[in-house]
């Protein structure tokens, strides 16, 4: 007598319980299988179809899905090829170094089917859809025989009312599913409206280059030629950054979100295994006209961009999750960015990527380590993630890559408050768009750090932001300026890791301007009494209504320079050791305030 390791009976059940969120997670095994199939085709059309019938329950009559099917006119498989198909942990690109597909692990077909239902067919052709070949899986069989052998491929026509549907070419292949005891929803339409979201983000990139089509239809079982509703799969971009989308009006035909940051991406070259591979990181930002309507969350395009809200995480143009575990869920403001992450399938284990590709765990754990809880032990960020490194944690290449996805991410939700704020006509989108000239101040600063001067400021950057915050804006508002205006300005510097902010307000003294370093950041108040105001700010920052181009730039110009001068002044007094230099400086500011005065007004 001879004992398995795995009675087939029992490992059967357990292996339908593999993770698949939903129905429509495990549709998508099926597309990648079929978008695999036709990668050496300029097209691939595929079908979600689904076959409905009507039951008598009780008293009245329901509608219920009675079996799935995904159709394509990809390459079809040989008869080889279509016996391992159903075998879990088998297929044609295993072991592979080439690693270019969607898949891999040989497991998406025959566990997808399986966490749906209870028997899955298969129909296969490469010379004509007359000559289909046809294998199946059936659980209860392998229950009721205790036998996992796929039964050899025969010939076998596809039944008619799947043939009625769809693009048959000379190659092909069609899935069908059975005995449909999972399905989350039991309702055709339901199931189409559910898929059509998920299949046009997963799918994105196939849809919007024109690679794939995609259409959802479902039908009658007992009036199989009558199309109950159809519909094609369009793109859903989580960054908002394609037109032609799934987006609601008026952002369906153009795109609602720009490139956020200098460039349009940033590339990551990651060693791994001996080898560089390419991480590319993508951010974007809602337009400002995406937001200037009042409640712009309540509005369809709202609402869309509500459900896409999560870093993207793509793998081989196919996206695997939008992870959301640094979002704030309940923060309104998190709808109006978009963050990509986009990797070869060669880094599947460094991103710890799950067979039933739903997840990259790695990218997720180090995504949500607590770098900041080791670094309070007197250690800066930068050096625990040194440290790791040297104690040889495997996650190390990603280090870098989660460390600017979250400075970005930082970034842009501070921005998205200052943006908001600024539509409503407070004075702060100016500010908050001056971002070029506040950087390069800091830059300069920076370069002066390196060189050994050290400020009276500097020691609090290190403090946690929500203390800068609270130290800024009540220096701000001590100082009169407006407390929304004080909170907004605040976001923006702190958001932006920035060491200067510009405030205006009238001030009772000779001073032009006044520094004030709290928080890490050297606050300069400008005096709208002091005449200076008048001829140098007031004149370069209004709107100018004369169209000469010119003129304009050397308005901007003007203000540009100024601010930098002032800059250079705040870190001067910025750099003095407390004592009689520091105050000598401050008395020459106001000295030099009064001749100022003098000089502007002869």
């Amino acid at each position: 007598m001879t004992r398995d390791y795995v009675p087939a009976n029992l490992a059967i059940e357990a292996m339908r319980d593999n993770g698949y969120r939903n129905t429509a997670y495990a549709v998508c095994e099926l597309i990648d299988n079929s978008i695999q199939a036709g990668e050496k085709q300029e097209k691939i059309n595929i079908y979600l179809m689904c076959s409905e019938k009507t039951e008598q329950r009780n008293t009245r009559t329901t509608s219920r899905i009675s079996e799935i099917a995904v159709l394509d006119d990809g390459e079809g498989m040989s008869k080889d090829v279509l016996w391992v198909a159903l075998q879990f942990g088998n297929g044609t690109r295993l072991n592979k170094k080439d690693r270019k597909g969607m898949g891999r692990f040989g497991m998406g077909l025959p566990a997808s089917s399986i966490s749906q239902a209870r028997r899955v067919e298969i129909w296969t052709w490469q010379d004509g859809v007359e000559n289909s070949l046809y294998t199946y899986l059936d659980i209860d069989e392998i229950k009721r025989n205790n036998n996992s052998e796929v039964p050899e491929p025969i010939n076998k026509k596809i039944p008619e009312k799947w043939k009625l549907h769809g693009t048959y070419g000379k190659s092909g292949t069609l899935v069908v599913w059975s005995k449909l005891d999972r399905i989350m929803w039991t309702k055709s339409a339901t199931l189409i409206d559910n898929s059509e979201e998920l299949i046009g983000r997963a799918y994105r990139k196939f849809l919007h280059n024109g690679i794939v089509t995609i259409q959802m239809l479902y039908f009658d079982e007992d009036a199989p030629a009558t199309v109950i509703e159809k519909r094609k799969a369009r793109p859903n971009d989580p960054l908002y950054l394609m037109a032609e989308t799934s987006c609601p009006a008026p952002f369906d035909k153009q795109a609602m979100f720009d490139p956020f940051g200098e460039q349009n991406e940033t590339k990551f070259r990651i060693l791994h295994q001996g080898e560089e591979h390419e991480i590319v990181v993508r951010f974007s930002m809602a337009k400002k006209e995406a937001r200037d309507t009042a409640n712009a969350g309540a509005t369809s395009y709202g609402k869309h961009a509500a459900r896409n809200v999560g870093i993207s995480i793509v793998r081989a143009n196919r996206e695997l999750e939008l992870d959301q575990s640094i979002v704030n869920t309940y923060d309104p403001r998190e709808r109006w960015w978009g963050i990509e992450v986009d990797f070869p399938p060669a880094l599947d284990e460094l991103m710890g990527v799950t067979n039933n590709k739903q997840t990259a765990r790695n990218f997720a754990d180090v995504l949500n380590f607590d770098f900041e809880a080791l670094a309070k032990e007197g250690k800066t960020v930068t050096q625990v993630m040194e440290e790791l490194k040297e104690d040889g944690d495997p996650r190390a290449p990603l280090f870098e890559v989660i460390k600017h996805i979250r400075n970005q991410y930082r970034i842009m939700r501070e921005l998205i408050q200052a943006q908001r704020v600024g539509t409503r006509g407070n004075g702060t989108e100016r500010y908050s768009s001056d971002l070029s000239t506040l950087r390069h101040g800091t830059i300069a600063t920076d370069e002066r750090k390196q060189e050994g001067y050290a400020g009276g400021s500097d020691p609090d950057e290190t403090q946690e932001n929500e203390q800068r915050v609270q130290v800024i804006r009540e220096t701000l508002e001590e100082y009169d300026v407006p407390s929304e205006e004080a909170k907004n300005l605040t976001a923006t510097v702190i958001g932006n890791n920035l060491k200067y902010l510009f405030a205006e307000t009238a001030l009772e003294t000779d001073a032009f301007f006044v520094v004030k370093p709290k928080g890490g950041v050297i606050n300069i108040l400008i005096n709208t009494k002091h005449p200076a105001y008048e001829h140098l700010v007031e004149v370069v920052e209004k709107e100018i209504e004369d169209d000469v181009e010119e003129l304009k730039e050397r308005l901007n110009k003007a203000a540009r320079g100024l601010k930098l001068l002032l800059m250079a002044w705040a870190r001067y007094e910025d750099e003095l050791p407390d004592g009689k230099l520091k105050e000598t400086a401050q008395d020459t500011r106001k000295d030099w305030g009064r001749v100022a005065r003098g000089f502007l007004r002869a």
